[in-house]
């Protein structure tokens, strides 16, 4: 029997509780699921490349059916490199669908073979973003809750100094 594997893409910058509660859902319909963080140069981030895959495997606890990786171009070709036959997207609003809705369709037209999967956000996590927990978070207010404690950590230690991704 062979498995099933879907690609997670996103920025993941930082990775948040909503992120993870997709991940998790993905592992109930999905035998492997590798998380593809998007090398996405219009894109300021805070923490690099390296820190956030490091971050993303630390939270996911080292489970064996998940993997983590970067990627640079078309995410369908992402996916057939990994042998993924599914993308799954979290959606948390309306505005998200018209988006998701366009992208899904243009990687059907560029990849018939893989399929594009919606999940919705848990209602805990509808509103989460990673660009919200930044702003919030750069306020000074507090985003505990929103990320895993060691993502919390790293962001107060990041924003303290003042540095983004170089």
């Amino acid at each position: 029997m062979s498995k099933r594997s879907a690609v997670i893409p996103g920025s993941f910058d930082p990775i948040t509780y909503g992120h993870l509660n997709i991940i998790e859902r993905a592992l109930e319909i999905f035998d492997q699921v590798h998380v593809g963080v998007a090398v996405n140069v219009s894109k300021n981030a805070l923490f690099s490349m390296d820190e956030r895959i490091a971050l993303i495997e630390e939270v996911c606890g080292g489970d064996p059916r998940i993997t983590v990786g970067a990627f640079e171009g078309l995410l369908v070709n992402h996916a057939a490199e990994r042998g993924a036959t599914a993308l799954v997207r979290g959606l948390r609003a309306v505005s998200d669908f018209e988006y998701e809705f366009q992208m899904a369709h243009m990687n059907r037209k560029l990849n018939p073979e893989i399929e594009t999967v919606f999940l919705m956000a848990g209602e805990e996590y509808f509103y989460v973003s990673s660009k919200l927990v930044k702003e919030v978070a750069s306020l000074g207010g507090d985003v505990e809750g929103l990320v895993p404690p060691v993502v919390l950590e790293r962001l107060r230690e990041r924003l303290l100094t003042g540095e983004t991704e170089a």
